[in-house]
Parts: structure tokens; sequence; C-alpha cells
């Protein structure tokens, strides 16, 4: 989320960043260089300071985690899953099965059969042999397991992400139920994938390292990698289980080839608008809603800056204007203070340099110009003059 203010006045802010320098989150960040080639410099400043990837290619995987193998990156079974098992002939075992909080398939005779991060196949090859081992079959009967619906996955999300907490995912709200679907055997989901985890914890960090991306499953640290998912490419969007962790781990550094719309990026940035030359006693009054703009994940400052009007009108009046960035370093929590010239970032050519990538969480303030500013004193005299007068 992302909200504006407008004021006219007040004193410059002190950053707790380093910001003048370039060492804040963004180098975009840092003060105005007045004498330069115009040459961009901010994004191989922000990749001087990253860390090598953790996965990939050269990386040293056992100190990370071990690869997902193929085995656990097909359709598995956990805690709350809803199964068809059928044996020909056979009412006694034959039913629907939901899977135990113990993550274990209760069926009725056979002593409790583990099915958590199992796959239907082999839960289903595991039941013919204990219906043979309790002496129900002489011979293995033929068995069908089949999914009918998965359950939603509580997932703990943590590390290099906007919004690190536990998160259900997958599962379908009663009121989109397909009856139809709901009554074939069979079932299908993309909701308990990595990807939807991560986007429902906020998204990922411009310094998240998605080369070695963790997922923590029964003690064991597996690693995958996301690096896909941003530049449009086959990425291991693996299904999740309940109890899961998710680990983003980070390269200490902002990467600006992640700050663009992906199924791992935040969902995208509402703007709250309030740019008024005269304050106002609501947003009702000005016809501004409670969210009046939304704006995809990778939006820039003058961008939303001119989102709220802050630029642009006559230029005897208007061009002097300024707008501040309030934000604040989601992997540190320390906050800063940026502010640019209206006109000056028009005009340089090198404005890329320094107009930074919106956060969620930012806001931003609109400041009117000097001769907005003195025709606001003039009025305030005017008044005081003739309240002196009537009195």
């Amino acid at each position: 989320m992302l909200a504006l203010a407008g004021c006219a006045g007040g004193q410059p802010a002190a950053n707790l960043e380093p910001v003048s320098v370039g060492r804040a989150y963004q180098a975009q960040y840092r003060a105005f260089a007045r004498d330069t080639d115009g040459t961009l410099q901010s994004e191989a400043m922000n990749a001087a300071r990253c860390r090598p990837f953790a996965g990939g290619a050269g990386s040293a995987g056992g100190k990370i985690g071990r690869v997902l193998p193929a085995s656990l990156r097909g359709e598995l079974l956990s805690r709350g899953d809803l199964l068809d098992l059928r044996i020909a002939e056979d009412e006694t075992f034959s039913g629907q099965f939901v899977v135990s909080r113990d993550g274990t398939l209760k069926v009725p005779f056979l002593a409790p059969i583990a099915a958590q991060g199992r796959s239907p196949g082999s839960v289903a090859a595991e039941i013919e042999n204990a219906l043979v081992a309790g002496g129900y079959y002489d011979a293995r009967p033929d068995v069908s397991l089949l999914m009918m619906d998965f359950a939603a996955a509580r997932v703990a999300v943590s590390g290099a992400v906007f919004e690190p907490r536990p998160v259900d995912i997958g599962g379908v709200a009663g009121d989109n139920v397909d009856d139809r679907r709901q009554a074939a055997l069979g079932d299908s989901t993309e909701g308990r994938n990595v990807s939807v985890a991560l986007s429902s914890a906020g998204g990922v960090r411009p310094d998240a390292d998605l080369s070695a991306v963790q997922i923590i499953r029964g003690g064991t640290i597996y690693t995958v990698d996301l690096r896909g998912a941003i530049d449009g490419r086959e990425f291991d969007d693996v299904m999740l289980l309940t109890g899961d962790q998710v680990v983003v781990p980070s390269r200490d550094c902002f990467q600006d080839d992640l700050m663009k719309p992906s199924p791992i990026s935040p969902p995208g940035i509402s703007l709250y608008l309030s740019n008024l030359t005269q304050p106002a006693t609501g947003n009702a009054p000005s016809a501004i809603g409670q969210t009046v703009r939304e704006v995809p994940y990778g939006t820039r400052f003058m961008q939303a800056v001119i989102d709220a009007n802050c630029v642009g009108g006559a230029r005897a009046t208007s061009a002097d204007r300024s707008a501040a960035l309030f934000t604040r370093n989601p992997d540190s929590g320390v906050s800063a203070v940026i502010e640019r010239p209206v006109e000056d970032m028009r005009q340089r050519a090198d404005r890329d340099d320094y107009d930074p990538y919106l956060l969620p969480g930012d806001a931003i303030a609109c400041y009117d110009s000097g001769v907005t500013n003195i025709g606001e004193v003039g009025r305030l005299i005017g008044l005081a003059t003739a309240f002196t007068v009537f009195r």
C-alpha cells in the first residue's frame, strides 16, 4: 500500500539511512550529482553490493540444502485432503477418507497409514500390502486411491518477503465450489504452489536470492531455483504441504531486475491520494475514495507523483513544485526521506538514476510551488486584515 498526502511547506526531514551517498536500500535515493555526463549508474551501484547467488551452477549446494528430488515435485498428499478409496467388489474398505491431522490415512481395520507428503499411488501400494498382511486377502488386490479435493495448506514463509508470516494457500471457498468437479474423481490445483505462498506473504523483496529458495519439510532442507518466475521461464513451482516452511535468502542488495510484476512479486501498489492546495475537511468533499489508484509493482516515484496531479499546470505557478518520498528499508526497518524538485526531474536526461522504485508502504507528499505559497501567504494576510477591520 502506498499513501500520498499533500502539504504546503515544512522543514526538510533528516534521513536515517546513508541516502545522499547512494548506500541506502536503493542507489536511486542518492542526492543529485550536478556535474554528470548522463551515464546511468544506479543499477550498477546496486549490483556492486550483491553477494553471489547461493544456488545454481557452481554453488555449494550442500551448504544451502538438497536439490528437491523428482519424487517430491508431483502431486503429494497433505493433511485434510479428501480421497476416494476403491477396492473391486469390496464395500468394507471402499469409501471416502480425509488425511487426518496427524498425516495418516485411517482405513477401517487397518493400522494408520502415513500419507502426508506421499503420492496417492505410493499410499495405495501400502494399503494393498496391509490388506494382505492383515489376512483380508490372499493376494494383493487392485486398489484405486484418487484425489477428490485438495485442502488448504498452512505454510510458514520467512526471509526476503514483504510480509513474513504463516499463510493458508489452496482450498476453494464454499461459494466458488463447482458441484460437477466436486462430484467427479480426481482433482487438480495450483493453489498450493510455492509461488502462491510467496505472493500471499506480500511477494519477494528486491534483495531476494531466488536461486536458492529453501523449502524445509520434515526437518530436511531442499532448495529450488525460482529465477525463472521473474524472467518468464519455467521454474520449480513446487506443491507445498501443511507444515512446510519456505525461507527466501537475501543477497543484501537491491536488484533492479526484480522490480516488475511476476507470479512471486507483490500483487501491486494502492495509491491513497490527497494532493490539495487548500487542506480539505475530508476526502469525500474532494471526490477521493479510499482506494483511488492501483499501479503495477515496478512503478517509479515520478510516475506516482504524476498520478497524484503534482506535475503540470501553468509554468508560472506550478514549475517550482517538489515531492518527498517517505520509505523504509524492508530489511533493516530503517526509514529515509527523499525529496525531489519536480521540474529538475522532468528536465534531466539521467532522471532514472534518481527516480526510485516504489515499495509497499511508501508514502509521498507533494509540495506546492513558491508562487502558490506566496499567494497563500497573501490570502492569509488579507483574511487577517479583514478580521482586524471587522473587529
